[in-house]
């Protein structure tokens, strides 16, 4: 008997009237506005304008979605185009069978469109973007959980994954490696080790990007290792391990021919970007600088309120000196103004 597992939910969708709100949905859609959430602050702090990020976002997640799907189901073709297979099921991308390799592939197709709609160069978005790729991953794995798919070997560690049977799909229950968890808690660690690292190394032109795929498959590899789904196999090993270690080798040689070809960071990623940050703060400096002018010439005004006129003074001062007469003596005419003050002591 299992003490402890982390139990799967008994349904992966609920109905709000007509409308099915689908567990795996939302965990890609979530996933995607945290990537384009952290992608903007750091363009932003790379000299880029906000708001760039989700426009080029706009072409790429489409496209990483259609090659997401393509992509399994090229892989997977059974369900869909084998024996008894249901083509249209295909469209059905709620149901799962997203595969990560075509989603970056594709996606970044439609970053490279969209980069060059706004003259960016796609190393320097895609930069930008790395971290929040491997927090979006995190977060749609979960969706794995909500569907039941995806599980690793059975096992009864205190942590492991409890599945319900299911006879229509082939599901048996169980506990088993929650292999969607490892992947998740993976590209946390991913998301920290880049932006260190480009903290630490300023990286640049794309090898933050080099660094993100590098770390994925190096962990996706052994995750792979443990699933127990259907998959093809080439010289004993699962599909996607090999995929994972192919690209994990065209990553770490970018990273190496770029740094000997293009070291340092880009120190323009958009154009224009600068100069219109520059503008607004001297319109600010500006601005505030008027305002503190004008501050300080209220404050003479005030403090002259408070202080008795020289003239007055002066006046006031003859007065006692001479009497009331000596008042309208014209500066300058002492004598008189002495030989009368004589005559009247």
């Amino acid at each position: 008997m299992d003490l402890a597992f982390i139990p799967s939910p008994s349904v992966g969708v609920v109905h709000l009237g007509p409308i099915p709100l689908r567990g795996y949905a939302f965990c890609i859609i979530i996933g995607v506005f945290v990537g384009v959430w952290l992608g903007n602050k750091r363009w932003v702090q790379r000299g880029g304008r906000s708001g760039t990020v989700a426009d080029i976002a706009v072409w790429a997640v489409p496209f990483g979605l259609v090659g997401g799907r393509l992509y399994h189901v090229i892989t997977t073709y059974e369900p869909y185009f084998g024996k008894d297979g249901h083509p249209l099921d295909a469209f059905k991308v709620w149901e799962g069978g997203l595969g990560i390799w075509g989603a970056v592939a594709l996606g970044a197709v439609g970053a490279w469109i969209g980069c060059r709609r706004r003259g960016i160069a796609l190393p320097a978005y895609t930069d930008a973007l790395a971290p929040g790729l491997a927090l979006g991953q995190a977060i749609g794995r979960w969706g794995n959980w909500f569907n039941q798919e995806l599980y690793g070997r059975a096992t009864d560690v205190p942590w492991a994954l409890e599945i319900s049977s299911d006879p229509a799909v082939g599901r048996v229950g169980g506990t088993y490696h929650p292999t969607f968890l490892y992947e998740s808690l993976w590209c946390v660690g991913v998301a920290v080790l880049v932006i260190w690292a480009d903290k630490r190394f300023r990286l640049g032109h794309g090898r933050v990007f080099a660094l993100y795929v590098a770390a994925y498959c190096a962990g996706r590899a052994w995750i792979e290792y443990m699933r127990v789904d259907e998959a093809h196999h080439i010289l004993g090993m699962r599909l996607n391990v090999w995929t994972a270690l192919i690209v994990f080798l065209l990553a770490v040689a970018y990273l190496v021919i770029s740094a000997k070809k293009a070291p340092g960071r880009e120190a323009i990623v958009e154009p224009g970007a600068q100069e219109e940050a520059a503008a607004a703060a001297g319109g600010a400096d500006a601005k505030s600088a008027k305002s503190g002018k004008a501050d300080e010439t209220a404050t003479s005004d005030e403090s002259d309120e408070g202080r008795p006129d020289r003239s007055d003074a002066k006046v006031s001062v003859t007065k006692s000196a001479g009497g009331e007469g000596a008042g309208d003596a014209v500066p300058g005419d002492g004598a008189d103004a002495a030989g009368g003050g004589a005559k009247t002591s």
